[in-house]
């Protein structure tokens, strides 16, 4: 056996053995009005704010959620699953506010930068209380870095997340917010 055909069959079955070993990064689609927005989670970045989106959008908990706070040329946010769900028990004045019954999570800060289509967690004053909501940067900003956790990024439909209507230009707050029709776990 020659050399290239040694090194092929070593680089197959190389690539053969590790590849349960390797984790991709996961991939959902958040279904909106506008059209679909595929997101890659950040596994390696933030794998337990990555297991909680994963959790909580099998769950079809993020289905029917407002975007409750949208400043042009910030962000959008939403994932209040508690008073932000507009077909149970969606309550306006408290979307923002709440979150999952599941537990808060620790900080998972890194030095992946705030950029347009950065998905990050929303999160009180606490910076170990991220919960369920989160949101997706429409432009650049550095003074969110290493202070929340950046869990995924919009690899395709950003232009769908920059048709979400915007809110009060002080608030955020909106008014008929827009809504994650669905996500869907690939």
């Amino acid at each position: 056996m020659n050399l290239k055909k040694s090194l092929l069959i070593f680089f197959l079955f190389f690539q053969f053995s590790t590849k349960g070993n390797v984790m991709e990064n996961p991939k959902i689609t958040i279904k909106l009005k506008y059209g679909d927005v595929k997101i890659e989670l950040f596994n390696d970045v933030a794998p337990n704010h990555v297991k909680r989106i994963l959790e909580l959008s099998k769950q079809g908990k993020y289905d029917g959620v407002a975007f409750h706070r949208v400043i042009d040329g910030f962000m959008a946010q939403t994932g209040d699953v508690q008073h932000g769900n507009t077909t149970n028990n969606f309550n306006p004045g408290m979307a923002g506010t709440g979150g999952s019954d599941l537990p808060d999570l620790e900080a998972e800060f890194s030095n992946v930068p705030h950029e347009r289509g950065i998905l990050s967690m929303a999160r009180s004053q606490n910076p170990n209380s991220a919960n369920s909501q989160f949101f997706i940067c429409f432009d650049t900003h550095p003074h969110l870095d290493r202070q929340y956790t950046v869990f995924g990024k919009v690899i395709s439909g950003m232009e769908f997340v920059d048709q979400i209507k915007k809110g009060d230009p002080g608030s955020g707050s909106v008014d008929n917010p827009d809504i994650i029709e669905k996500i869907i776990v690939e």
